[in-house]
């Protein structure tokens, strides 16, 4: 068994990274599964309204991996508002397929959740910084 004591850092010095865990690419994955996961379900809300579900375009399907290298400001904010889209999404979809249970129409407020759905990934994707402007070029 090794009895080495652990080390620490000396009395006054700022530990490494204080204040915010750093989880890295989890994070960047954990945004990306959720916002995979939006665009499905806004398929399946498209369905209910009666709409034919989109091809996500590129900008859509790279949102991810764009924010994930923009400024910690935007990174923060469309995290914020996916869980935030997810948060409406997710009762509404409930919502929904509760009407379509039951045996009633449910394209109208399909068709509500799905203008809702619509706005704010717009909103989210205008987040994404203009082609060319991600700060400083990394290199290694």
């Amino acid at each position: 068994m090794n009895a080495l004591p652990p080390t620490f850092p000396p009395a006054g010095s700022p530990m490494p990274a204080a204040g915010r865990a750093n989880f890295g690419g989890a994070a960047a994955s954990a945004t990306s599964m959720k916002w995979a996961a939006l665009q499905d379900a806004a398929a399946v809300v498209a369905t209910l309204a009666g709409l034919e579900p989109e091809r996500p375009s590129s900008e859509i399907r790279n949102f991810p991996a764009v924010i994930r290298d923009a400024g910690e400001w935007r990174r923060e904010r469309a995290e914020k508002g996916i869980d935030d889209l997810a948060a409406i999404m997710e009762p509404g979809i409930a919502a929904l397929l509760a009407v379509s249970a039951r045996g009633a129409d449910a394209g109208a407020p399909a068709l509500a959740l799905w203008r809702e759905f619509h706005a704010a990934r717009t909103a989210l994707l205008a987040l994404a910084p203009p082609a060319g402007d991600l700060g400083p070029r990394r290199s290694a």
